[in-house]
């Protein structure tokens, strides 16, 4: 497992809100979600790709870090003491367009994210 930071995802109220915000902080460009224009972004940045969701008033921002292996990674997560958060979702695979993610919280709670980008090539 490399641990680089392969995504971020922000959770927003108010989508078109959070693009203004952070488009005009940052800079970032904006493409429809997978599910559409009104339920998410995809965020282009200069290094590390990300999403945008809504209906998530005050969230954290979501941080991902890179793994092989997903399945492998979740029972180390368990092994440590941390824990899985949800089940995988049907098109959760390594050949949807933006890889396997799962949520997770370490030993003493704090949430993260694990991501096996999508193959390439």
């Amino acid at each position: 497992m490399a641990g680089e930071i392969t995504f971020f995802e922000i959770g927003v109220d108010d989508v078109e809100r959070g693009r203004a915000f952070y488009g005009a902080l940052f800079d970032w460009s904006f493409e429809p979600g997978p599910s559409g224009e009104s339920a998410g972004a995809v965020i282009r940045t200069a290094t590390v790709p990300g999403g945008m969701h809504g209906g998530d008033p005050g969230a954290s921002a979501y941080v991902f870090f890179a793994v092989d292996d997903l399945d492998a990674a979740l029972h180390r997560v368990r092994e440590l003491g941390g824990t899985v958060e949800g089940s995988p979702a049907d098109d959760d695979d390594v050949d949807a367009p933006y890889g396997q993610f799962r949520m997770c919280r370490d030993d003493q709670g704090s949430p993260f994210g694990l991501h096996v980008p999508p193959r390439t090539g």
